[in-house]
């Protein structure tokens, strides 16, 4: 399997490369060059494996270059670390299927591609004798999960941009005590855009990137998507083990169009999703693409849910690739026509293409507090703001004519006020959470400025 750019200026690239390369350098985004198709019998096969093994054998399929032995070993360890033997259980309440994908380190989703994407990381810096400087930005989660995915490791600084106080106090905690030598943690004036942006410029850069050997965590990683993949097809086979489904609904809160994303190649690769259902907060820039056709950039609106709190998704260049009929001269015109308007406009038939695949839903602050709480008093079970965006889209829209799985993307205690607000309680604080607030932190309050981020990179670069 070798992988090239969205943008068609980089091909041929081993999985090994295409990890280590993050954003490709002509600035597009990496994808393989075939997405393998499975038949029903073997999407049938996969459902009754447990996690560690479904992860093994998706992953084969689009790696060659990693002897079996160490792909095996790889993802063993890396779910070692999650507290739930199931790594990513599967509950049924009120009428929906939740996916709990919160039992890792840092107790969100970010934790299953981030622990592989860390230990992949550390493998192949061994195997080549190099080293890396890994440069990501977070809205909230990825932040703590890449730093938690690499902290102690050799060979590896990490530096994390997050915007100043717009992330909840627990996922800002989550970060900034983790202070290994090599980890280093720089809160922007400014917005999570800005820190995408950023990134995207500093990677631009293309003699930056190879002075300082820059390694990228944020989901433009294609590592990061394919560790995605695998959990779709784990739900997949829970559900249809109870209920004897044909197809499912998915529904997925998210911002960067990462997760969903990772739903849609499953859905390529032959798992029976009927609609792929994208919910995000007041930030709608996706549900008004699905829906109206409108990929426009608004402000920036602080909301329950930080995480999705983007209005620039940075994976959305990858389903361009497929919209676009992999037309990669034609990505890159929209790209750049989109770095000079801030909007993109879709022909009919490509609306069309994407209703078939998608249906979307934006769901606001009062609606996020009244799904929590009434969730919670019809089932005791307590959602954290993005889950619930994601319930209250899957049940505004699934329309009950097949089960529906919704992603649980966080643990309710990482955002203990909207809970607190929505069903009058606070959240069972789980062990890694506990006293976070009394311990050591470290961190940089830094201009939103791509030179000043440069200049701290190399001046601690490993």
């Amino acid at each position: 399997m070798k992988y090239f750019s969205t943008r068609g200026n980089v091909h041929g690239l081993s999985f090994k490369d295409a990890v280590m390369m993050g954003l490709a350098d002509d600035g597009g985004l990496l994808l393989p060059e075939a997405i393998p198709v499975l038949t029903p019998g073997d999407v049938e096969v996969l459902g009754h494996l447990d996690y560690p093994e479904l992860a093994f054998q998706i992953l084969s399929l689009f790696t060659e270059d990693i002897p079996s032995v160490d792909l095996k070993d790889l993802v063993e360890r890396s779910y070692a670390s999650f507290t739930h033997p199931e790594v990513t259980p599967l509950v049924h309440r009120n009428g929906v299927y939740i996916l709990e994908l919160f039992h890792g380190p840092t107790l969100a989703f970010k934790d299953v591609a981030l622990q592989l994407l860390g230990n992949l990381f550390e493998y192949l810096l061994k195997e080549r004798g190099e080293k890396m400087n890994i440069l990501g930005a977070t809205s909230g989660d990825t932040g703590s999960a890449a730093i938690y995915g690499v902290s102690g490791k050799e060979n590896i600084n990490i530096f994390i941009l997050h915007p100043h106080r717009r992330v909840s106090a627990i996922q800002e905690l989550q970060m900034t005590t983790v202070t290994d030598p090599n980890v280093f943690n720089l809160a922007i004036r400014g917005t999570f855009d800005d820190g995408q942006r950023i990134v995207k410029e500093v990677f631009g850069d293309l003699p930056f990137k190879s002075a300082h050997s820059l390694g990228a965590v944020n989901s433009i990683n294609w590592a990061r998507v394919l560790a995605q993949i695998v959990y779709y097809f784990y739900a997949y086979g829970r559900v249809r083990r109870e209920t004897g489904c044909r197809d499912f609904y998915v529904s997925v809160p998210t911002g960067n169009f990462g997760d969903i994303f990772a739903g849609y190649v499953a859905k390529r690769m032959g798992l029976p999703i009927r609609k792929l259902i994208l919910a995000t907060n007041e930030n709608n820039i996706l549900a008004r693409f699905v829906r109206d056709g409108d990929y426009s950039i608004g402000a920036v609106a602080e909301t329950l849910s930080p995480s999705m709190d983007i209005q620039v998704a940075s994976n959305f260049e990858r389903y361009l690739f497929y919209l676009f009929d992999q037309d990669a001269e034609k990505v890159a015109r929209a790209m750049k026509d989109f770095a000079g308007t801030g909007r993109l406009a879709f022909t009919n038939q490509e609306r069309a293409r994407v209703a078939a695949d998608f249906l979307a839903l934006s769901v606001d602050k009062d609606q996020t507090l009244a799904t929590i709480g009434d969730f919670h008093a019809a089932t005791g079970y307590i959602l954290d703001p993005h889950s619930a965006v994601g319930v209250k889209a899957a049940k505004d829209l699934s329309g009950g004519d097949a089960p529906v799985v919704c992603l649980a993307t966080a643990h309710p205690a990482k955002f203990p006020e909207p809970v607190r607000r929505a069903t009058g309680r606070d959240p069972e604080i789980p062990p890694p959470l506990a006293g976070i607030e009394t311990r050591e932190r470290r961190c940089e309050i830094i201009d939103a400025d791509t030179a000043k981020i440069k200049e701290y990179v190399a001046k601690h670069a490993v």
